[in-house]
């Protein structure tokens, strides 16, 4: 992978150079000092390159908001409603019926979680669009790229 490809697949919050991962002493019994002092003095990331900036942090908490919170409360509404119709009216809705309309709807909630937060731009300038369907597809395909390399790391 060359260094143009490397630099457009990072995400733009991610730090430009990997911290290198100190050997462990099961793997390595006798462990030169002279290795053990280079490894030391390599400081650690600290928060605040590790960390989602707080504008991308607001965006995606405003999406999942709207996902999520959305359906949940239409769950909800629909459990009042079930509710109030059957104790004031004469509509007497099947349980299945309900119970089948609240779970799809918290079911929804739960995917708008996910989706909510794949769907916002993980750019800081750029705030994308309002269904997010190009930023999720873009954010998709990082977080699949990342899961290929760790299982052909691991296995």
């Amino acid at each position: 992978m060359s260094a143009e490809e490397s630099e457009r697949s990072r995400l733009p919050f991610e730090p430009k150079t990997k911290r290198q991962k100190s050997p462990k002493a099961s793997k390595l019994p006798t462990q030169p000092k002279a290795l053990e002092k280079q490894a030391s003095k390599q400081p650690p990331f600290n928060k605040e390159e590790m960390a989602i900036p707080q504008v991308v942090s607001q965006r995606m908490i405003r999406r999942v908001a709207g996902f999520c919170g959305i359906p949940t409360f239409l769950g909800i509404a629909t459990l009042v409603v079930s509710y109030l119709l059957a104790t004031y009216s004469e509509i007497k809705l099947p349980p299945i019926a309900v119970l089948l309309v609240n779970m799809g709807l918290f079911g929804i909630g739960v995917v708008g979680i996910t989706y909510g937060v794949l769907s916002a731009s993980w750019d800081e300038e750029r705030a994308g669009s309002l269904l997010g369907l190009g930023e999720f597809s873009t954010n998709w395909g990082r977080m699949v790229e990342v899961w290929r390399e760790t299982r052909q790391k691991n296995g």
